[in-house]
């Protein structure tokens, strides 16, 4: 494929627009509501959103899976010795993207991410398969191995050992929350005139520290704002 080819290679975008009408004043619960609709358009993996962290220094990304969202925030799970960990000791800002690609959407989040409880990290790791419970045993993210083999080898190892299905909680596996104070909704439109929606949390009634359910009035008063495309 040549560039001239790339050059030519675009969709209009046709499935809807997007009206202040529209939206719930809470981005939860608009985010709750898109990610019903893609759940029940069969999308890929609608849970997959793009994790972007930062050294101070450069930025990174990778994809990982949602596994809860409430008030409080948007949650996954990782190696704590990984790079993205890592990245996140050192700058707690990070950014979330879910490209629903197949509905015309894409959801973008700003945050700070902290780690969820050990009790909490628990429940979710009893709730998965046991091979995925073991693969987080084995698995010492981001670092560099010789093999696909010596992984292999190791999982079966952990087979072995933990053959009565009892798989404790690695020491160094767990989630974390990311807590919102940006979020934006975009809806492709015709002529790029894509529909762009921001929610960012009102400086004046929103405190350093203060989680999503907080606030004045228990709430976080969120502030709305059409984008230009």
């Amino acid at each position: 494929m040549t560039p001239d080819d790339l050059a030519q290679l675009r969709r209009d975008y046709r499935l809807g627009g997007l009206r202040r009408a529209d939206l719930h004043d809470d981005p939860v619960e608009q985010f709750r509501h898109w990610f019903e609709q893609a759940r029940n358009a069969e999308l890929l993996e609608p849970n997959a959103m793009v994790l972007s962290t930062s050294n101070g220094r450069r930025p990174s990304s990778r994809t990982v899976l949602l596994k809860a969202f409430d008030q409080r925030g948007f949650v996954f799970f990782t190696n704590y010795a990984s790079r993205k960990a890592q990245e996140i000791d050192a700058t707690a800002q990070v950014s979330l993207l879910f490209p629903w690609y197949g509905l015309e959407r894409q959801v973008g989040i700003l945050g700070r991410a902290t780690r969820i409880s050990t009790t909490d990290s628990l429940a979710y790791f009893l709730s998965r398969p046991f091979g995925s419970r073991l693969g987080a045993w084995v698995s010492q993210q981001s670092s560099v191995i010789s093999s696909r083999q010596v992984l292999e080898m190791q999982w079966q190892q952990l087979r072995q050992r933990f053959a009565d299905g009892e798989v404790p909680l690695p020491r160094g596996w767990g989630g974390y929350r990311v807590v919102p104070e940006e979020v934006e909704f975009w809806q492709g439109g015709e002529n790029r005139l894509h529909d762009r929606f921001r929610y960012r949390r009102n400086p004046q009634t929103a405190t350093e520290g203060e989680t999503p359910e907080q606030g004045a009035a228990g709430a976080v008063d969120w502030i709305i704002e059409r984008l230009a495309p």
